[in-house]
This record gives structure tokens, sequence and C-alpha cells, in this order.
């Protein structure tokens, strides 16, 4: 080492779960960009659990990330690694159930996280969101959220509950098609698809909300098609596209990467999503589609939650009791407004990237404790 340089700062072996709903595309979007960002902060050591090898490749795994399927070795290489000080915890963004198996990853990694604390690792949780609001599940989460240097909430609501923390725009805001970004994707491609996509665990959309995507669709020349980003949804996908006159693009559970790139292709061709699922929205809105929350019913908040908290605003339609004529003209209101919210992902995009440099900044620096 040459005479007045610093030595090098240790990159600590970074440990994070990486498994979720392996029937869900939308899981593999979040956790490939939080793998991606952390990438330069240290290798990589990477839970799978039983994941499908289409799954897996959806990450973007790469050769040098250690990979685990058997949670009793990861967790005890995480044990290994942290009592000779060379680990930081990643909690996996998405998400969470506050009931006891929800909790799981939150309770049983405890002692790991006191572990890596203890020898001046960092433990950091990035893009989560509660599901559920209870009082005891908010007790039990304390000692995780304590041992954390940061926590950055996906929505105010989970903010809120838990009280400590801040808020950050969803990862998938960030976007991770190879092709194109929200911005280049909105100016220069062209729009002649409608996309239509419904959680299978919900009511059936009535004949209004039906006729009044047609209208849409047909007043701006768009065709329709129906597709499948959750497996278990495929059987509704092909029901809609029946019911709409459309096209479907529909899904096996296999190749998740290769339905991922099918699903971005067709989002780069949309004017439109509508859609019930928080994940359809932002993938489509990141290939440059305007996103529309046209539910069935009123009972859920997770989409307007999570668009807001990216500084979305107004994406969602209830649909309950209103026409097919006034479905149509709220849906061609939200076109009219495709230049302001394609500026508003830039801007959600901006401050992920903030996001990212903060969570370097946390998992390099040796002052952080």
């Amino acid at each position: 080492m040459s005479q007045g340089s610093s030595p090098q700062r240790m990159l600590r072996d970074i440990f994070v779960p990486a498994r979720g709903q392996y029937d869900n595309i939308g899981d593999i979007l979040l956790r490939r960009q939080l793998l991606d960002w952390l990438r330069a902060s240290g290798p990589l050591h990477v839970y799978v659990g039983e994941a499908p090898d289409g799954y897996a490749e959806g990450l973007g795994l790469t050769p040098v990330d250690v990979q685990y399927r058997s949670f009793r070795r990861w967790y005890a290489a995480a044990l290994a690694s942290a009592a000779r000080g060379r680990a930081s915890y990643v909690f996996k963004p998405g998400e969470i159930q506050l009931t006891l198996i929800g909790m799981k990853e939150h309770l049983a990694m405890l002692p790991v996280l006191a572990l890596v604390r203890a020898r001046h690792g960092r433990v950091a949780r990035v893009g989560v969101g509660s599901r559920n609001f209870a009082p005891l599940p908010r007790a039990l989460m304390g000692p995780s959220i304590a041992l954390s240097n940061v926590s950055l909430w996906r929505d105010a609501a989970t903010a809120g509950y838990l009280g400590q923390g801040s808020i950050m725009p969803d990862l998938a805001f960030a976007g991770s098609s190879a092709d194109s970004s929200g911005a280049d994707a909105g100016a220069t491609a062209r729009r002649d698809v409608l996309v239509v996509s419904m959680r299978s665990d919900l009511e059936y959309p009535s004949a209004a909300w039906l006729a009044g995507v047609r209208a849409v669709a047909a007043d701006n020349g768009l065709q329709i098609w129906c597709v499948t980003q959750v497996l278990r949804d495929d059987d509704k996908c092909g029901q809609l596209a029946a019911d709409l006159g459309g096209e479907a693009l529909r899904w096996n559970g296999t190749g998740h990467d290769e339905q991922e790139q099918r699903l971005r292709a067709l989002y780069r061709r949309a004017a439109l999503t509508v859609s019930d699922r928080l994940h359809v929205l932002v993938g489509a809105l990141t290939e440059g589609a305007v996103p529309a929350a046209l539910l069935v019913d009123a009972k859920s908040d997770k989409i307007a939650r999570h668009f807001a908290a990216a500084g979305l605003h107004d994406v969602s339609i209830v649909s309950a009791g209103l026409a097919a004529a006034e479905i149509a003209e709220r849906l061609q209101n939200l076109l009219g407004r495709r230049t302001a919210i394609l500026a508003g992902l830039v801007e959600a995009q901006h401050e992920l990237q903030t996001v990212r440099r903060l969570l370097d900044e946390v998992l390099r620096d040796e002052s952080v404790r």
C-alpha cells in the first residue's frame, strides 16, 4: 500500500432471502431489483428455497452469487459469517402478512441479526409493506426493526403503523427491462394495445365493467390483450379474453423469465393497462403504459397506497355502481394524463436511485453503527 493511501474497506457477505410466491412474476421484479442493487456492496448469499428453475433464472442470479435451496444451510452460513464479523443482512422486499407464519423471517432471523450487529455488520429493510395492521404483530416486529440500521417502507400506512423508518417507492417502479425504461418507452413505442389482468380471488367484473373496457378500446383503436402474470389468474385471463373479444397471453407456470419478457414486449405496445394487481400495473408502467386500477369493489386501497408512495395519485377507479359509459370516461381521463403519469414515474425512479445510494452507504460505511 502506498504511503498516504487509505485501507480498503472489507466488503461483507450479504445474506438476503429471495424466495417468494413462485407462481407470481411480480415477486421476481422486486427481488431482482434489490439483488442488482446489492452486488456492489458485497458478495451475495441468496436463499431461494425450492424455487423452480425459471424463477431462479428470473432473479438474474450470477455465477458469483452463492445460491441456497436449504434454509438450514443458508442460516448456518449466516451465523458463521456473522460470528467472523463478515456478514450483513438485508430483508426481502414486498408484502408481509403480520401473522405468525407471515412474520417467520422477522422472528426466526433475530439471532442472526443480533450477531450481525454485535460484530458491526449492517441490517437493512427496503421496500417492505404490510398487508394487515393488528397491534400484537406490530409489537412482535419491534426487535427486528430495532436491530435494523435502516428501514424504508413502500407505503405510508405501513410506516405509520410500525412507527419507525421512512417511505420509498416500491422497488418495481425502478424498472428492469433490458430494452427500455418507462421514460424512453413512453416516448417511442407504438401503442395499439389495451392490457387486462385481474385477480382470480376476487369477484368477476360486471357487465358494465366489461362494456366500459370494450368501449375505451374501440374509441382509441386498441386491441384488447388479457395476460397472466400470476399463474393462479390464468383461467380468469382466458375467460376475460373471451368476454372482451380480445386475445390472451396465458402461462403454464414455467419459464418465469421467458414469460416476463413476453409480458414486457406486450406492455411496450400498451397504451393502457387495466388491472387490480399492483405489479401488473407497475410493470406495465415501467414500459410506458398508463395504469388503471379498475377495481370491482372498494375493499382494498393497496394499489392507491403504493402508487401514492411513488408520487402517483388517482389511478384507482372503483367500478361498483358505475355505468359502462362512466367507466369508459374515467379510463379515457387516465389516458389523457399520460404525460404527467410518465413524468411522475421518472421522479419515482430518481427517488429510488437516492434509496440505492443510501443502501450502499449503509452497507459499506464503517462509521454506521
